[in-house]
């Protein structure tokens, strides 16, 4: 395993902890903005129920988290940590910055719903693939005595992706006035996250495998056969 200070160690922090706040970054948006996306994407008439739909809609991607782990941990598990979490910064940039492009209720009627529970779903997948499969590499990738704090760089970079999110959107509400966060302003932080999922891959991309995944005789059970076995 990689040694306290060295580079491989670095990046394995930088990779869990930078890598989970760019991907909760607009896991979280969608949270911060579930009011308004419930006025645009839902019919008009009822602003709570509008709001109720929005928040809805936010939870499908609590529901699809333990799907993301399932299928991209399975992934991670049969062709490395590295090209598992850079397929998951790449799903979910792709579905945030296709939420900013979406058409409203208005334009396509339940079309955009059923597009933006759709993308929503790709969000949870993404990030509880991101979530397992970063949490599994920085702790293949410390070493034993430092295991804990290494891989805890995962969980601070949930809140600080979080955080960044709140922040971004509380920024918005600053900027722009109500009416022009509702027309348009809400696409902004989707539309950015091209930015910030390039940032992700970029970190992925340096990252080296993980010593305990490349040192492994042969892949791990089939899920069935692996509850089966080591319930």
């Amino acid at each position: 395993a990689a040694q306290p200070g060295s580079g491989q160690l670095r990046q394995a922090i930088v990779a869990g902890g930078i890598g989970s706040a760019v991907e909760w970054f607009d896991f979280g948006v969608y949270g911060y903005l579930a009011p308004t996306l419930g006025e645009r994407f839902f019919p008009a008439g009822d602003a709570v129920a509008a709001a109720l739909s929005g928040f809805a809609v936010f939870c499908v991607g609590y529901f699809m988290r333990p799907v993301g782990g399932l299928l991209l941990g399975r992934l991670g598990d049969r062709h490395g940590r590295r090209r598992m979490l850079m397929v998951s910064v790449v799903a979910m940039g792709s579905a945030s910055v296709l939420i900013g492009l979406l058409p409203t209720y208005e334009q396509v009627g339940v079309l955009a719903p059923a597009l933006l529970v759709l993308l929503r779903s790709v969000q949870g997948i993404a990030v509880g693939g991101e979530y397992t499969g970063a949490m599994a590499y920085t702790s293949e990738c410390a070493p034993a005595r430092h295991r804990g704090l290494v891989s805890s760089m995962t969980t601070v970079g949930v809140t600080i992706g979080l955080l960044c999110g709140s922040g971004v959107v509380a920024l918005l509400h600053w900027a722009l006035s109500p009416e022009q966060v509702s027309a348009w302003g809400w696409r902004l932080p989707f539309l950015g996250s091209v930015v910030v999922a390039g940032i992700g891959l970029l970190l992925r991309r340096r990252m080296p495998e993980s010593e305990a995944f490349e040192g492994a005789a042969a892949p791990p059970p089939a899920m069935l056969q692996g509850l089966r076995e080591h319930w």
